[in-house]
């Protein structure tokens, strides 16, 4: 047995120690009833399948299709088509569902109708993936995947402030966090692994195996929302918002809050490389370092990311209310930008699981202190929305790591392995220029 499969079954206990932690300190803190456990989880169930499905697309499945149709530099070029396409379409996609649940009225009620379609058309488009016979196909199953998904993801998210009264939102989040979290990195391992042969399956039936397993789990968290989530009835019909409304939702006022510019460029700077290494990791391991089973070792990082960032979420957020937000998200930058350069260096097996530790630790600490300064620079009254304008940053990410690809395609660095080598060095700087940000900011 590997060192990865001795972490496996570690993996749920620590997410169950971290929930029982959140949950414990929520109820001592706000003294808030109603809601049990077990209804956390069911309203973030969800969250467990998306980040699943997504974090194993782009990790693993989606480098792999491209590799079935382009070679040499065109699959980076066909990489950044396909990131930059999903992210535009989640940005356009999520909030256009979202305010389209706010105003529908269905019998099942606002949500669950557009969770339901949405799944069930999101599990044609998984398999899509692996009937595709040419890469235009593979786009066009991709972009209905990404409408569809983010169909049912904005809605879903409108659950939140449907159940959770303001008290216990914090513990909800955390429940969520964790459950994308073990989704996002167990199943992606899960799926490396089925990929790679490990489990010894026909050649011919990895890939549909691999696709099965996410689409299991989507249908599953579905069932579970749909049929354990109990929404009032609605009256019928829904209207489309005033197209004012929705942009006036994209407005900052920089003059109320000079400093929440800046934190969402650094926060998309962060968020940068993390994509990076998730979208071009496959080809790295197969095309510089040489590693054996590429497909393995990638769903390996990816679950060794998500056991670090397990183990310093919850502490993270303890330090950033005991010293401040800005030096514990300046640390996550510098902790971030060494295991690039352990990447960098790549000798042996080794460097790669150090590295993945350090880009976990960067990341569960950053995101906890990230999001607590969020919350501090908000303007008052507008809370919600500017919470929700953070996701700009996220999404901007992905698009910058689709410009990123772009451009190394464009300027045709060879296969030798420098190409990707410069993709690592932007990847540094970007985490240390992200950190740098942050200590002009002023806030704890």
């Amino acid at each position: 047995m590997t060192k990865e499969e001795y972490c496996l079954p570690a993996l749920p206990l620590l997410c169950l120690v971290s929930m029982k932690r959140i949950a414990s300190s929520a109820t001592e803190h706000t003294g808030a009833k109603g809601l049990r456990h077990t209804d956390f989880v069911k309203l973030t169930i969800f969250g467990f399948a998306i980040a699943a499905l997504w974090n194993s697309m782009y990790g693993i499945i989606l480098p792999l299709r491209v590799l079935d149709f382009a070679a040499g530099t065109e699959k980076i070029l066909w990489i950044a088509i396909f990131t930059l396409s999903g992210y535009v379409l989640a940005m356009i996609v999520q909030p256009i569902s979202g305010a389209i649940s706010d105003r529908s009225g269905f019998s099942w009620g606002q949500r669950r109708p557009f969770i339901l379609i949405g799944v069930l058309l999101a599990i044609i488009f998984i398999f899509g993936m692996g009937f595709a016979g040419s890469l235009i196909a593979a786009f066009v199953f991709y972009c209905l995947l990404q409408i569809s998904t983010n169909g049912a993801q904005g809605p879903w998210q409108g659950l939140f402030p449907d159940f959770v009264p303001e008290g216990r939102r914090g513990q909800a989040s955390g429940v969520k966090g964790l459950l994308e979290l073990v989704g996002g990195f167990a199943i992606a391992k899960l799926v490396g692994d089925l990929i790679s042969g490990r489990y010894h399956l026909a050649e011919g039936t990895k890939l549909w195996v691999a696709l099965g397993a996410l689409a299991a789990v989507m249908l599953v968290t579905m069932i579970i929302t749909v049929l354990t989530v109990k929404e009032r009835p609605g009256t019928g019909g829904f209207k489309l918002p005033p197209l004012s409304t929705l942009r006036k939702s994209f407005r900052i006022d920089v003059k109320a809050q000079p400093n929440f510019v800046p934190f969402l460029i650094s926060r998309l700077l962060f968020f940068t490389p993390l994509i990076v290494v998730r979208n071009y990791g496959l080809f790295f391991f197969k095309d510089v370092a040489g590693v054996p089973e590429p497909e393995a070792a990638m769903g390996n990082l990816i679950f060794v990311v998500g056991v670090s960032v397990l183990a310093v979420v919850y502490p993270a957020g303890h330090l950033s209310d005991r010293i401040g937000r800005r030096p514990v998200a300046i640390a996550a930058g510098f902790i971030g930008a060494l295991g690039i350069v352990f990447l960098f260096f790549y000798y042996n097996y080794a460097f790669i699981i150090l590295a993945s530790c350090l880009l976990g630790i960067s990341y569960g600490t950053f995101i906890s202190a990230n999001w607590a300064m969020a919350m501090d620079l908000v303007i008052g009254g507008e809370e919600a929305r500017y919470l929700g304008l953070t996701n700009l940053a996220t999404a901007g990410s992905g698009i910058l790591v689709a410009l990123l690809g772009l451009a190394t395609y464009f300027l045709e660095v060879d296969i030798s392995g420098w190409g990707y080598k410069a993709m690592l060095l932007a990847c540094c700087a970007f985490f240390i220029v992200s950190s740098l940000i942050l200590l002009k900011i002023k806030a704890r």
